[in-house]
């Protein structure tokens, strides 16, 4: 009995160990400004390494989206004789939920991981030590270019995939399922909201964008010094993304809506 009772407090003091642990980390990482101003290139570097390069996935994958939702929607829209109202299902869908949603997700497997890959070899490398010697701070050099240039990058992405997606939306029901092309603009432009609707899937993408490149590189930063631990850190950093994606996105949805 208590074995069990020291195994349970041991494993939450542990947790709470680890919690706070982060937060620290957070702090420290938002504050470390770079000192230099040749380190606020390493900014633009960074887009170009998590928004440049994760472009043509965002945009394919948006292509799709806008498609198979403009079939199912047109479908299910049948059955009520609304078929007109496809545009505003389309919009409001992208818009509030599979833009930012499925922008993070895949921004999360494939710059996630890559940053995380990319700080945990440096810490392998022994780097970052090599930095402290230096007297330059790993956090304000590494740490705090790319948390700004992903809060920059993921709100782009998501406005990128919106878009790809209401134009292949719009494709797919004017040219396959014949709605006209008027009213399909119409009835979206008098549908969607720009501050309740386009907003709201702004401001979760930035969010997402903040704790995802977070998460990468704290995961970069305590990785063990091995190529295992380095898979391992990576593969925490798409696991653990996407939890905080999806239940953020819960929290935000329901704030947002005022339930």
């Amino acid at each position: 009995m208590l074995d069990n009772i020291r195994y349970i407090g041991h494993h939450t003091l542990s947790f709470i160990e680890r919690i706070g642990m982060a937060c620290c980390f957070l702090l420290k990482m938002t504050i470390r400004v770079p000192r230099k101003w040749w380190h606020w290139y390493t900014i633009i570097e960074q887009i170009y390494f998590l928004g440049v390069l994760s472009l043509v996935i965002i945009l394919i994958s948006g292509g799709f989206i806008g498609m198979v939702v403009a079939l199912q929607g047109f479908h299910t829209l049948s059955d009520f004789g609304a078929q007109s109202e496809l545009s505003r299902l389309i919009a409001l869908s992208v818009f509030r939920e599979l833009g930012p949603v499925v922008t993070a997700l895949l921004f999360a497997g494939r710059a996630g991981s890559a940053l995380t890959a990319e700080v945990g070899l440096m810490k392998t490398d022994n780097q970052l030590t090599s930095m402290e010697v230096m007297a330059v701070d790993p956090l304000s050099y590494v740490g705090f270019p790319r948390l700004i240039a992903g809060i920059i990058v993921v709100p782009l992405l998501t406005i990128l995939f919106s878009a790809t997606a209401i134009y292949a939306g719009y494709w797919v029901s004017v040219a396959w399922l014949g709605i006209d092309g008027g009213t399909f603009l119409s009835v979206m432009k008098s549908g969607v909201d720009f501050h309740d609707d386009v907003m709201q899937g702004i401001i979760k993408s930035i969010i997402f964008g903040l704790v995802i490149v977070y998460i990468a590189i704290y995961q970069g930063f305590y990785t063990q010094q091995s190529a295992s631990g380095l898979g391992r850190a990576a593969t925490k950093t798409v696991v653990f993304s996407s939890i905080a994606i999806l239940g953020l996105d819960f929290l935000l949805t329901a704030f947002m809506l005022g339930a």
